[in-house]
């Protein structure tokens, strides 16, 4: 459910404001670089009940999601390096790990003052030893293969409940008139923040133009005012649909009471004995 469109901005232009932060601007004064806008903060702070980190309702609840889901990366990659480790081979540079928004449960507080290209940094982890060799290609295959088993028997435990969730919400928002009405009201409020764009898509795309074609040093101030003018333009949609999304989870939970009860039980001396073991921690981007 995390938006393909949201997930390539935001790793395209924190990447460019990465290099912005880190390099000296071009005819500024010495030493002077251009403004970045600050990421958002972490938290480790976990949720009272584990089904609003499993299945969200509001943008908010994402970023839970966004935490589980990187923490599952991060145990894939963790065990597939202790392969290597162990077989004195290195694994191959993978695109570091991020936290991925979701579209359909637009998290407006975060976007209003980050954007869309600047969330949270994952932690990096401990710095590897330096292999005694490259891995040849069935043998980074093979470690892959061991990385991804892991992730999935950390998976296993919730995701069964969570796909059938974001089915049962796809459904349920595609079916509400209220927020079909409230979304056709989208592109006149964007129209007054002075872009034009007949629905999110199209936004979406407005935004990937933008963010690509501006320089480096108005980068964080033009991704803070689209983020701020979505925000503002989605909030009534989001009125209307956090509450149909609370009542559906509500049903939802009724319906799968033994699933969830065992979600309950188990998820968290689940995830905390995976995070033992390959030394990961479960973090969570916050404003």
């Amino acid at each position: 459910m995390p938006n393909r469109s949201l997930a390539r901005i935001a790793t395209a232009v924190s990447t460019v404001l990465l290099t912005a932060a880190c390099s000296t601007a071009v005819g500024a004064p010495d030493g002077q670089q251009p403004a970045a806008e600050a990421p958002g903060r972490l938290t480790h702070a976990l949720p009272d009940d584990p089904a609003r980190m499993v299945l969200p309702a509001t943008g908010a609840e994402t970023r839970w999601t966004q935490g589980l889901n990187v923490f599952g990366q991060q145990v894939a990659r963790a065990a597939a390096a202790e392969c290597a480790r162990a077989g004195g081979f290195g694994l191959t540079e993978e695109v570091p790990v991020a936290f991925i928004p979701f579209g359909d449960l637009p998290d407006l507080g975060f976007l209003g003052r980050h954007g869309f290209g600047r969330s949270a940094e994952v932690p990096a982890g401990p710095a590897a030893p330096a292999p005694a060799r490259p891995g040849e290609a069935a043998e980074i295959d093979r470690c892959r293969a061991v990385g991804a088993t892991a992730a999935e028997q950390v998976a296993k435990g919730y995701q069964p409940l969570q796909r059938a969730w974001f089915g049962a919400l796809d459904t349920a928002m595609k079916r509400d008139a209220a927020a079909g009405r409230a979304l056709r009201d989208l592109p006149g409020c964007l129209a007054g923040e002075g872009y034009a764009a007949a629905g999110q898509r199209a936004f979406f795309a407005l935004v990937d133009r933008r963010l690509m074609g501006t320089p480096a040093a108005d980068l964080a101030r033009v991704n803070t005012e689209l983020g701020a003018a979505y925000a503002h333009c989605m909030r009534p949609v989001e009125a209307v649909r956090e509450p149909v999304r609370r009542k559906l989870r509500e049903r939802f939970l009724a319906d799968h009471a033994g699933e969830t009860r065992d979600l309950r039980t188990v998820l968290f001396p689940a995830l905390h004995r995976a995070g033992e073991r390959y030394g990961v921690r479960l973090v969570f981007p916050a404003p």
